[in-house]
């Protein structure tokens, strides 16, 4: 359909008038008339009453007068439309699944206040991606970590667990409980290793690839072990008691290609977080934010 005769018909609907719409749409009467009777026969169906005075509405006119305001609007945003699309900034960020998820959404919420237009796409920490929201301890050669912030490992257990009632838990009150393994996990094998230097030991009864199945084995019961504190935010049945001892915790950042050029919304992005990393941690900015929402 001629877009043009949707246009005419609603300029009549307006004034009413053929005399009227003709000089609104700066054309002669005869082509209004003319379009009006091209789209009544398109559309099998009167849309006005001719008379001396001007034109009557049909119920037919009505109920199309809705709906061309509707397709003529959207037609004349489609070239916003489109510019909208070329001023988007794509950026592609590898997700690291085991981490603070109220973190996560503050980074995001940072990152997308301060890089205008960004268009973000998380894909799995494993995929093909422009950067990475991950362990420093996963750096690849090549690459550069940007610290965006730490999360603290502490002992975690059911409420009924006898080290439960504790405000904190000494190396030596370990031995012989329990214990759920995270064999890739720094923090658990410096566990085992600490126990091992003063002759203890755990009772190691399941393990787990990943943190959160972890925290799902220690919530069915099966024992205790440590995680991080992002992990355990979801987990509000279980108890946790931090470690009389050396500081345990993880390091998660921004990982990005060190030797080739970045993905311009990438760029942008690095510079900002760099700007907040010189100034203070990431980390205490996006909890500062959060803090003050």
């Amino acid at each position: 359909m001629d877009l043009r005769l949707l246009r005419f018909f609603v300029v009549v609907y307006e004034e009413k008038n053929i005399t009227f719409a003709a000089e609104r749409c700066f054309v002669s009467q005869p082509s209004i008339s003319n379009a009006i009777k091209q789209l009544e026969e398109e559309l099998s169906t009167p849309l006005f009453i001719r008379h001396k005075k001007g034109v009557n509405l049909t119920d037919e006119a009505h109920y199309l007068y809705p709906l061309a305001i509707r397709l003529l609007n959207d037609i004349n945003r489609l070239p916003q439309l489109f510019q909208q699309r070329t001023e988007c900034l794509p950026l592609t960020l590898g997700n690291f699944p085991d981490l603070s998820q109220s973190q996560l959404a503050r980074f995001l919420a940072l990152l997308t206040q301060q890089v205008p237009n960004v268009l973000l796409e998380l894909v799995d920490h494993s995929a093909e991606s422009d950067a990475r929201i991950t362990l420093d301890m996963f750096k690849a050669d090549g690459e550069i970590f940007l610290p965006l912030w730490d999360e603290d490992y502490v002992l975690c257990m059911l409420p009924n667990h006898p080290l439960a009632a504790l405000n904190k838990v000494t190396p030596q009150q370990l031995h012989q409980h329990d214990f759920i393994e995270c064999p890739p996990c720094e923090a658990h094998q410096q566990t085992i290793g600490l126990l091992a230097c003063d002759g203890l030991a755990v009772n190691l009864v399941a393990k787990a690839e990943h943190k959160t199945q972890v925290m799902h084995l220690v919530q069915a019961g099966l024992g205790i072990s440590f995680l991080p504190t992002g992990v355990l935010e979801t987990a509000k049945e279980l108890v946790t008691v931090p470690l009389d001892g050396p500081r345990m915790f993880r390091r998660l950042g921004l990982c990005y290609p060190a030797n080739k050029t970045l993905n311009p919304t990438l760029s942008a992005a690095v510079k900002v977080l760099s700007q907040y990393a010189h100034s203070d941690k990431v980390g205490t900015v996006l909890t500062e934010q959060n803090t003050e929402s």
